[in-house]
């Protein structure tokens, strides 16, 4: 594989490939660590996640895997009202987790500070270590093992990341087998040898300009994260939307010049719903592209790719990685080195 300047392996198709051992190390180091988390929540009853950008994407995961499996309400912090407003919001009941790949974006670090005055229990997930800021300011951090991501489009830390929520799930009493998430790294490494045929779908992408991305559910999250990764390192205008939003108006721009992409877990309540929209897509003349789903979804669309044979709880995980090899691709075909998109850097610092 070749990076848009032709220097040889992007750096990141190297880092893709090395998820299978970043999710091994990350689910052993933190599994055994339950008890912490339950301890620290014993006296919560709701779940506030602190995150931006890629981030907020697999809190959108930990949401609805924690209100689907856990029993507890759980949302999205909008970090601007404690930083910008500096509003005093009574957090006494709550259990903040702030994600930062870095563990050093100054408004993850402040906004979990104010959560902890405001009365929230705390808990850092980071890759940037236990002595990152964002660490230190938590009660209990969970320390992804992503190891060094040179590229600038996250791949395995967001990865790790799904790891560690799937991990925090089970801390607060989802009734899930911890055995299923033991065998992720061996269904990621068995996707990423099995040969994906990438080309006929790059070879579309790269003909348009926009591209609709959607899901729902626990897929949702890799839905919003391959809409993110099209953006920063293809430069397209892509849009990550749950097929119910889409259903509702939206769905007016997917036409002949710009596609769906849709994914689905091979299981679970919202697969029925997925492969209707797949119909409604191709019924309408536009090109669907489906990203698991199995069989089913594959029939519906355009052109599809497997995901790693998982269950739903767990899906995100592996429906993320063929994303990303679509999006390493496009950008090469493209003439874009993928690793270092232009505008971005590894650690955003949000004024």
């Amino acid at each position: 594989m070749q990076a848009g300047n032709g220097a040889g392996p992007s750096l990141m198709r190297q880092e893709i490939a090395q998820q299978p051992e970043a999710l091994r190390a990350t689910i052993d180091a933190l599994l055994p660590r339950r008890g912490e988390v339950t301890n620290l929540a014993a006296d919560t009853k709701a779940v506030l996640f602190i995150a931006r950008g890629t981030s907020d994407n697999a809190a959108v995961y930990g949401s609805y895997l924690i209100q689907a499996h856990a029993g507890r309400l759980a949302s999205l912090a909008a970090p601007s009202i404690a930083t910008t407003y500096r509003a005093r919001v009574d957090l006494d009941g709550v259990l903040a987790v702030a994600l930062s790949q870095s563990g050093r974006t100054a408004e993850i670090v402040e906004t979990l500070e104010w959560a902890k005055a405001c009365g929230a229990r705390t808990l850092a997930i980071t890759n940037g270590g236990a002595s990152s800021p964002l660490a230190q300011v938590a009660e209990v951090a969970f320390v992804t093992e992503a190891g060094v991501e040179r590229a600038v489009p996250a791949t395995k830390t967001f990865t790790t990341q799904l790891a560690a929520l799937a991990v925090l799930a089970l801390s607060l009493g989802a009734p899930l087998d911890p055995a299923e998430l033991m065998v992720v790294p061996d269904a990621i490494s068995a996707l990423l040898a099995t040969p994906l045929d990438l080309e006929p779908i790059v070879a579309q992408l790269a003909k348009v300009h926009g591209v609709v991305v959607s899901g729902r559910g626990m897929a949702y999250a890799a839905a919003l994260e391959l809409a993110i990764k099209l953006k920063e390192a293809c430069y397209l205008h892509a849009m990550g939307l749950s097929y119910a939003d889409l259903l509702h108006g939206p769905i007016a721009v997917v036409d002949a010049q710009t596609p769906a992409i849709v994914v689905a877990a091979d299981s679970g309540p919202t697969l029925a719903g997925t492969i209707d929209l797949a119909r409604r897509v191709t019924g309408a003349g536009a090109s669907a592209f489906g990203i698991g789903g199995g069989a089913a979804l594959a029939q519906a669309c355009t052109l599809a790719l497997p995901g790693a044979r998982l269950p739903e709880w767990l899906a995100p995980i592996g429906l993320i990685v063929p994303g990303q090899l679509v999006t390493e691709a496009l950008a090469r075909r493209l003439g874009i080195n993928p690793d270092q998109p232009r505008g971005l850097s590894k650690v955003t610092q949000t004024d």
